[in-house]
């Protein structure tokens, strides 16, 4: 069963690090959210350590710099695991060929840039889909338009056999009162299509490898009862910490703050039929991380 709680220093101290999710949890893709930034801020003061672990498709440096500009101040975490950086080393260890088709926006063309700690990387050329091997999507051309625009591309390269690598799992993210479409909802699409697609991001576990060697490079190897998750997607940062076999925290004024009815917490009843209905139990909930 859940327990619903209403600041994490009632059970910060049974961990020593945090897996923390960013959109919707330290930010709203616009402006950080200060109770959560001061929440991470106490618990590092109290020796515990934060890594950001988030679906983001771009590089760890292209985050640290958003970061600012949303408001998010360095001394609230110590280290940063992207989707991205993950995707981008199966990228350039080979993973869907060397010549790719590009799903995305431009400010997405980071993905491509090098990667130091690859030797001999797959030389990876992006080309049009007639000429592409495979698929690389960090998100929809167009994130206000149904994924269903994509089928006529999809169908042709699920029949020439094309692997799709997915940057960015998340189906939806909310920008501000805005809802946006994901990399994770094409790939969806072309999986349901008879197409493969490779992931990176939460839920799946390249990513909390990902995590883990941020940790180790801290100097630190907690065990798996001393890491908690957080986050609000419940078939993402949840999932992926029942995955992990470690504890979460779920914020249920993200994503599903309208099924979960949160106004400064969530409606105690409609927080178990939503996590019945997803068949993924977090261990804590809370309105809003502070």
């Amino acid at each position: 069963m859940t327990r619903i709680i209403t600041n994490f220093a009632q059970i910060s101290a049974n961990y020593d690090a945090a897996f923390v999710d960013l959109w919707g949890c330290m930010h709203n893709g616009l402006v950080a959210y200060p109770d959560a930034v001061r929440a991470m801020q106490d618990f590092r003061a109290a020796g515990g350590a934060v890594i950001l672990v988030t679906n983001s498709p771009k590089p760890r440096s292209f985050v640290e710099k958003q970061l600012v500009r949303f408001g998010v101040p360095p001394e609230s975490y110590d280290a940063i695991a992207t989707s991205g950086d993950s995707a981008r080393s199966a990228m350039f260890r080979g993973a869907v060929g060397e010549k790719l088709w590009f799903i995305g926006e431009g400010t997405d063309e980071s993905f491509f840039e090098p990667l130091k700690i690859i030797t001999d990387p797959t030389p990876i050329s992006r080309v049009p889909l007639e000429q592409a091997e495979g698929i690389v999507c960090c998100g929809p051309f167009d994130a206000k338009a149904d994924p269903s625009v994509m089928r006529p591309q999809f169908l042709y390269a699920i029949q020439k056999g094309m692997k799709l690598l997915c940057a960015n799992p998340d189906i939806v993210v909310d920008r501000g009162d805005e809802r946006e479409w994901c990399a994770g909802a094409l790939a969806r699409l072309y999986t349901e299509m008879g197409g493969e697609s490779l992931y990176f991001g939460k839920p799946h576990p390249p990513i909390y490898d990902l995590a883990r060697r941020r940790l180790a490079g801290l100097g630190k190897d907690p065990s798996d009862s001393r890491i908690i998750a957080i986050g609000d997607g419940i078939h993402t940062d949840i999932q992926g910490a029942m995955g992990e076999d470690i504890d979460s925290l779920f914020i249920t004024g993200g994503l599903a703050a309208e099924e979960t009815a949160t106004t400064d917490g969530p409606d105690a009843a409609k927080l178990a039929d939503y996590v019945a209905r997803a068949r993924v139990t977090p261990t804590y909930a809370i309105g809003y991380l502070r």
